[in-house]
């Protein structure tokens, strides 16, 4: 886990009341950043960019090369810069790494596009005969959190080259014959308020996951909300001390499910509940698809199993479905997780009929093991941030 700045103390992230949904995009992003990205969509005042923080906040540190501008996976050398690539050729002996904290990077509204991907000196190269590149926001931000607020104030341009690069994981700059190649992995944040303006359907539908949220408005929680940033505003190191164990405890729990994450096994069974799901709501493309698997292993990890069953299904399409969906009771927050399991557990029926013949024994197994795994011990029904409201 970061340890904190002595100049500014984040807000714990364990610490924010309510707000499940949100809580749990942000952490299925977390383990995998392959997710795509999420869209907080919500009025004034109700803690998105707070969320945010909090969470690059506990995120575990991570390992790098060392001096590396863009901060290179030692273990991925498939995904290593062109600087890292052609130190590695010079010598073979491998390269150094060093252990940095996990980046936050708050993109201004203001951006332009040579800002956020960087730029190539031409006239150094044309005179010169020298490669020079200058990081852009992509590059500060990999392997860390890219946080924009407003999103959809941002030159849909910009946001439409920040999609590419998070789907990607690459930022690939080419300028007169010239290129240059960095990793741009990170967890992408975008928040707005939908009384200024909405985003565009097709970058809409490019954030992988989606959450709208309200303020709370059971009393009771109000009350903590008021005490919790009173008593943080009063002393904010004695307050995350306060936290501290279960921000470690959260932040271990993210480690452990990017260790597991790949592991994580589904059935065609599985496929084809996802299929189907999407289709019968008539969502457009195949992106949901994919963003449901992949929360699925997210959130299959986060709870230490090592394959998927329907409530990951329902979850994750409670979260990548709302800002899909064209009309009906399931557009935006309406979509809730009983309909959700409801529908799931009819088409799980359906596509045991339509399962390969090879799988059924495997289908057979997992869907015995699913059953004990379904709902998790009531210890962890109150702690889980990843479950939702009852």
């Amino acid at each position: 886990m970061r340890k904190q700045e002595t100049m500014r103390v984040i807000y714990p992230f364990t610490a924010i009341v309510g707000q499940q949904r949100m809580r749990r995009a942000l952490i299925l992003n977390a383990i995998d950043t392959r997710i795509g990205g999420v869209l907080i969509r919500g009025e004034r005042g109700t803690g998105k960019s707070t969320a945010a923080r909090a969470l690059a906040a506990l995120l575990p540190p991570v390992e790098v090369v060392q001096n590396c501008r863009f901060g290179c996976d030692p273990h991925k050398p498939i995904s290593w810069c062109t600087e890292c690539r052609e130190r590695f050729e010079a010598d073979k002996n491998g390269l150094p790494v060093e252990t940095r904290q996990t980046p936050f990077i708050n993109l201004p509204i203001s951006a332009t596009e040579d800002r956020v991907v960087g730029t190539l000196d031409i006239e150094k190269a044309i005179q010169k005969g020298e490669r020079h590149f200058e990081p852009g926001v992509l590059a500060s931000a990999n392997r860390g959190l890219l946080y924009i607020d407003e999103v959809n104030l941002l030159d849909d341009h910009v946001v439409d080259v920040l999609l590419d690069s998070a789907a990607m994981g690459m930022n690939i700059v080419e300028r007169e014959g010239i290129s240059f190649a960095h990793p741009a992995r990170f967890i992408l944040v975008g928040t707005m308020n939908p009384e200024e303006g909405d985003l565009r359907p097709q970058l809409l539908d490019r954030f992988a996951l989606s959450v709208e949220i309200r303020g709370i408005l059971e009393p009771r929680q109000r009350v903590q909300i008021m005490e919790r940033n009173l008593a943080f505003e009063a002393d904010p190191e004695a307050f995350r001390k306060q936290w501290l164990s279960r921000e470690e405890e959260l932040s271990e729990q993210i480690a452990k499910a990017r260790q597991l994450v790949d592991k994580v096994r589904y059935t065609s069974r599985d496929l084809l509940v996802i299929a189907d799901l999407t289709a019968k709501m008539q969502v457009d493309g195949h992106r949901a698809d994919l963003v449901i698997l992949k929360a699925s292993r997210a959130h299959a990890a986060f709870e230490g199993r090592e394959a998927i069953n329907p409530r990951d299904i329902a979850l994750a399409a409670e979260l990548a479905l709302p800002h899909r969906v064209k009309a009906g009771p399931f557009r935006h927050s309406e979509i809730g997780i009983t309909q959700l399991e409801e529908q799931i557990e009819q088409l799980k029926g359906a596509a045991s009929e339509d399962a390969p013949a090879d799988d059924e024994s495997q289908t057979e197994a997992d869907d015995e093991r699913q059953k004990k795994s379904l709902s998790p011990p009531a210890s962890r029904l109150a702690t889980n941030p990843l479950d939702p409201s009852p």
